[in-house]
C-alpha cells in the first residue's frame, strides 16, 4: 500500500494530538520531531521535510484557533493543508489542444513503465470520449515495439509503427500524419529510455520535442525508486522541461518519498498515479485526497467515482426488477459480483474508508472473488435460477467442475441465501436504480468536509 508506514505513523501522532484540550509549546515540539522523523523515514527530501515542520510551526503556534475545533483538532487540520500543498496543491489537469490531435510525449528512464503507462493513459483518455493513437518511438529496446502493440490489442486501441525503423523523429511526425487523417484527437508517444540519464537520451528526446511540438511532456518515473526518482525528475525537468508526472507503482511504494517531494523540488505537478499491473488501473492524482488517505480520514469521493464508472445502470434496472418479483438467483449474484470488481479489489477500496488503518487486522482475500465465480459458472442454467436444487450429489460435481470442495459449496450457499434475504428487503429503499443513480459526486459535497 501506498504510504503505508508514513500513513500509520502520521496518524497515530495526529489521533494523539487530536485529544489535547490545550496545545503548548512542548506538546507541540514533540509531536513535531515524530512527524520529521515520519517524513525522513518514508524519504522524504530533508530540505522539504524542514520547511514542513516550521510552516506547521509556525501555522498552529501563530494563529486564533477555529471556534468549531478543539486546539488539537485544529493543529491536525493544518497538518493536513500543509500535506496537500506538498502534494501539489489543487488538481493539476492534462493539456488538452482545442485543435486536435493532442500530442502527448511520454519520458522517463529504461524500467519506469511507459510503454504499460502509454496504454493506461490511452484507456483514460478513451473513457473520457477521446480517440488516442499510441506511436511506438522505442526503437531500441528489444520487443519494445511489440510490447506496445500487444497493449494496444489488449484494449483494441491502434498502434503506430515501423517495423526495422529507427527514425524516431519521421516516425513521430508520419504518426501524427496518421492521426489527422484517421480522426485521432489524441496522439501517445512512447520515447525509448536508457538505464541513466545520458546525453544521447536527452538529445534525442529535445529532437523529437522540437519536431512535433508536444501539448504535453509527461515524465514517467517509478515510485519504488524513492528519492532517487525526484532526483531524475530535476534533471529531466532541467535538461527537456516537463509538463507534469506520473508516478507508477504507487501501490507498492510502502514510503511515498517520491510523491511527497517530486512537486517540491521540480515545481512541476503529480497529474497521474498507477497504482496496480492491470492497464484500468490508472488514477487522476488529487492532493487533497491523497492527503486525506494518508492521514486515515478516507477517499470517499474517489470510491464514488469508481462506482460511476463500474456500475451499469442497466444491470441495476434488470436487477430492480428481479427483486420486486422477489427473485434474486444465482445469475444476479455473479452479475454483481462482476460489476463490483471492475471497481477494483476489494483491499484497495476498503483503504479509502474514512478510518481505514482501524480495518488493518481485517484480510480481504480478493481471490475469493475467482472461487466463487467458478463455483456459479460451474453449475447449470437451471441450478442457478433454483438453488433449491442444489442436493449433494450436485454440489459434489460443482466442488469438481470449480477445483473446490463441498464445504466450500456450502459455506458459499449459506453466505448467498443471507445476502439473497438482504437484496430482497432493498426493494423497500427505493431499489437499485435509484440508489446507484444517487451516487453523483454533487451530491456528495458534504464528504468534502471530512477529506
Amino acid at each position: 500500500m501506498a504510504f503505508e508506514g508514513l500513513s500509520s505513523r502520521l496518524q497515530e501522532i495526529t489521533r494523539k494530538i487530536k485529544g489535547e484540550a490545550r496545545i503548548t509549546e512542548s506538546n507541540m515540539k514533540d509531536m513535531l520531531r515524530e512527524v520529521k522523523l515520519a517524513l525522513l523515514e518514508a524519504d522524504v527530501n530533508y530540505k522539504i521535510v524542514k520547511e514542513f515542520i516550521a510552516n506547521i510551526q509556525e501555522k498552529a503556534l501563530g494563529q486564533d484557533v477555529m471556534k468549531s475545533l478543539k486546539p488539537g483538532e485544529q493543529v491536525v487540520k493544518i497538518v493536513r493543508d500543509e500535506l496537500v500543498e506538498l502534494l501539489g496543491g489543487t488538481d493539476s489537469k492534462i493539456n488538452l489542444s482545442p485543435n486536435p490531435p493532442t500530442v502527448i510525449m511520454l519520458i522517463g528512464l529504461q524500467g519506469a513503465g511507459k510503454t504499460t503507462m502509454a496504454g493506461k493513459l490511452a484507456n483514460y483518455l478513451r473513457k473520457d470520449g477521446k480517440k488516442p493513437l499510441m506511436v511506438a518511438c522505442d526503437v531500441y529496446r528489444p520487443a519494445a515495439v511489440k510490447q506496445l502493440q500487444v497493449v494496444g490489442a489488449q484494449l483494441n486501441i491502434p498502434v503506430y509503427a515501423e517495423e526495422g525503423s529507427q527514425d524516431v523523429i519521421g516516425i513521430a511526425k508520419r504518426a501524427i500524419n496518421t492521426a489527422m487523417s484517421k480522426l485521432n484527437d489524441v496522439v501517445i508517444i512512447d520515447t525509448a529510455g536508457r538505464l541513466q540519464i545520458d546525453e544521447k537520451l536527452m538529445q534525442e528526446l529535445q529532437e523529437i520535442k522540437k519536431a512535433v511540438k508536444p501539448h504535453e511532456i509527461l515524465l514517467v518515473v517509478d515510485s519504488m525508486t524513492g528519492q532517487e526518482a525526484v532526483n531524475v525528475a530535476e534533471k529531466f525537468n532541467e535538461q527537456v522541461g516537463i509538463d507534469g508526472v506520473v508516478l507508477t507503482k504507487l501501490d507498492g511504494d510502502t514510503r511515498g518519498g517520491a510523491a511527497l517531494s517530486v512537486k517540491k523540488v521540480t515545481g512541476k505537478p503529480i497529474k497521474f498515479a498507477g497504482v496496480g499491473e492491470k492497464l484500468n488501473e490508472l488514477e487522476v492524482f488529487h492532493p487533497d485526497r491523497m492527503a486525506a488517505r494518508i492521514l486515515g480520514m478516507g477517499d470517499v469521493l474517489s470510491i464514488v467515482e469508481k462506482a460511476e464508472q463500474a456500475l451499469d445502470l442497466e444491470e441495476a434496472e434488470k436487477l430492480e426488477k428481479q427483486l420486486k418479483k422477489n427473485k434474486f438467483d444465482l445469475d444476479d449474484y455473479l452479475a454483481q459480483l462482476r460489476q463490483i470488481k471492475k471497481m477494483g479489489s476489494v483491499s484497495s477500496i476498503l483503504k479509502m474508508l474514512p478510518g481505514a488503518n482501524k480495518l488493518k487486522d481485517i484480510q480481504v482475500d480478493d481471490k475469493e472473488f475467482i472461487r466463487i465465480e467458478a463455483i456459479i459458472t460451474s453449475m447449470t442454467a437451471k441450478e442457478r435460477k433454483n438453488p433449491n436444487l442444489l442436493n449433494a450429489s450436485r454440489r459434489k460435481r460443482i466442488a469438481k467442475g470449480s477445483g473446490t470442495q463441498v464445504h466450500d459449496i456450502n459455506k458459499f450457499m449459506e453466505s448467498f441465501e443471507m445476502t439473497q434475504k438482504m437484496m430482497k428487503q432493498m426493494k423497500t429503499k427505493g431499489g437499485m436504480r435509484k440508489m446507484m443513480k444517487g451516487l453523483k459526486l454533487d451530491q456528495l459535497d458534504e464528504f468534502k468536509d471530512l477529506m
